[in-house]
């Protein structure tokens, strides 16, 4: 397909929160202030009305000073000017990752293969290495967009859904950064309770969300700042787990009926855990360098999630397909339903000590729950103008009331829960993911200065989203007959495919959106804009 024929009639665009030929870089230079900004803490409103001195505009802005004064973010979504976005620090962007990833969530995610679907422990271990290998080039690429662009996930996917066709993804994301929020409190209050009979489940998932509310509610920076040390404890204790129950863990067989329809499964689900991410990844970028090498964006950001995930993924299903063959494991495990119990009881032959790295372990849960609950807040802004008014921290501490009396009831069923939500999650993340890589790859040519960033909240000057909402939705018409859930198996997976929709999902919607968006391109509306003249091939 010739795109550049699309193109024929598009308005003139002008250069927009790019790199610009020549510019000059602060060497090592810290993030930018995030306090105290001029801006109003959402500006998805005329400018007009920031002027009005109503009860609740005075009331926003005394709310904002104070926060200010307490060093905590107060920034909406507005897309970050390129004078702002100077820091140097790319390697955070490793940092973040991986510490997001190498904790106790990751080591669940692994066990699913032997636990869940019965598979035997080199099965689960092919599966892992490979899916792993694939599925996290998606969020490495997307992470380009936080420093070249400004923008957080769902502010850039107006680019291809449109102003009012965003507002679909941002809502799903919103619930499925929920649903992670569940999982991790559960698993957290899973672990820390296991160390002690007089602390339950419940209280653990109280104090995990206390923690993780805390971290996210001061912003950005104590979120980067958390998650550059969160892992080192995880580290050390899972280093000591290997010591002290390798000669314990075996080659452990799959069980009778674990065919290819459950090795299949398995790999929907890694792939879907993996594949989430793409729902956030950019918001982590986007104080960074505008100037740096996209190479190295995505090449720090895919090392940061590969490493961390695989170590976790094959060490939760070495320890899960093991846990039957030692008695006081499997004890722990209670029956493939604690994830916890099982570390402890690993750790356990070290008496005071083994309980003090349990602890620790459960305490760094909130590594992983930082930044989702933070993209909770910037999702939920990307709705409507009337969330965007709100202060990024209040959706904090909405979140954390949420996932409270919700992990406490899902606690009870976790790996049912687990599979459930990770794989709904996984459905409309691949077909999202797929609409907006087609958009950059095919139709913007990986060149960001087709991006008119200006015009992220003006919707006559961003794409309609017909072709978006169509693939998107349209998506569901193959991944439906492909899913297999307790509550429901579709036609294809009945025929032994197992669940597949993740992967059908991603290729449908990747071909129907190139389909139509050439269309809407062509007749409809053109809204990439052209190079100007003796610019072309400029790539950013």
């Amino acid at each position: 397909m010739d795109v550049s024929s699309l193109e024929k009639g598009a308005i003139e665009g002008r250069y927009a929160g790019v790199q610009q030929p020549g510019g000059t870089d602060k060497k090592d230079a810290p993030p930018p202030s995030l306090l105290g900004e001029k801006e109003v803490v959402a500006v998805d409103s005329d400018s007009s009305s920031t002027g009005r001195q109503d009860f609740l505009g005075r009331l926003r802005k005394r709310c904002r000073n104070a926060l200010g004064l307490l060093e905590i973010e107060t920034n909406g979504i507005e897309p970050v000017p390129r004078e702002n976005r100077t820091d140097n620090r790319i390697y955070e962007m490793f940092l973040v990752w991986f510490s997001a990833n190498f904790n106790v969530l990751a080591f669940s995610t692994g066990s699913v293969g032997p636990a869940v679907f019965g598979l035997s422990l080199r099965q689960s271990f092919a599966v892992i290495v490979l899916v792993d290998a694939i599925s996290f080039i998606i969020p490495g690429y997307f992470a380009i967009f936080g420093p070249k662009l400004g923008t957080r996930v769902m502010v850039q996917a107006r680019f291809s859904f449109g102003y009012l066709g965003s507002i679909v993804p941002s809502l799903l994301n919103v619930f499925s950064l929920e649903g992670f929020l569940i999982l991790n409190s559960i698993i957290g209050g899973q672990t820390l309770a296991s160390v002690s009979s007089k602390l339950s489940w419940d209280l653990g998932i109280v104090i995990i969300g206390l923690i993780s509310l805390l971290v996210t509610f001061c912003g950005y920076r104590v979120v980067h700042w958390y998650e550059t040390v969160a892992w080192i404890p995880n580290a050390i204790t899972f280093l000591v787990m290997i010591g002290v129950g390798a000669k314990h863990l075996v080659n452990a067989p799959s069980t009778p009926g674990a065919g290819v329809s459950a090795i299949i499964s398995f790999a929907s689900t890694t792939a879907a855990t993996d594949l989430s991410w793409s729902s956030m990844v950019a918001d982590y970028g986007v104080y960074h360098n505008a100037s740096a090498s996209s190479r190295r964006i995505v090449l720090y950001t895919y090392l940061g999630f590969f490493v961390s995930s695989i170590v976790m993924h094959l060490l939760g299903a070495a320890f899960a397909a093991s846990a039957p063959f030692v008695p006081s494991w499997n004890a722990g495990f209670d029956n493939a339903s604690d994830i916890g119990g099982l570390m402890f009881a690993v750790l356990s032959p070290l008496g005071g000590f083994g309980k003090f790295l349990t602890v620790l372990v459960a305490l760094t849960v909130p590594s992983a729950c930082a930044p989702t609950m933070y993209s909770f807040g910037t999702s939920f802004m990307n709705v409507a103008v009337v969330f965007a008014r709100v202060p990024r921290s209040v959706y904090a501490i909405v979140s954390t009331a949420i996932l409270m009396p919700v992990a406490i009831v899902g606690s009870t069923r976790f790996y049912a829960t687990f599979v459930d939500l990770i794989s709904i999650i996984g459905y409309w993340t691949a077909s999202f993911s797929a609409i907006v890589t087609v958009e950059h790859v095919v139709f913007r040519r990986q060149q960001f200065w087709r991006y008119n960033v200006e015009d992220w909240k003006d919707p006559r000057r961003l794409p309609l989203g017909v072709a978006a909402a169509l693939a998107f939705f349209g998506s569901f018409g193959i991944i439906v007959p492909s899913m297999s859930q307790v509550w429901y198996v579709g036609p294809i997976a009945r025929a032994g495919t197992g669940d597949i929709g993740i992967f059908t999902g991603f290729v449908s919607a990747a071909v129907l959106y190139l389909v139509l968006r050439a269309a809407e391109l062509r007749f409809l509306r053109c809204d990439i804009p052209r190079c100007p003249a003796g610019d072309e091939g400029v790539d950013l």
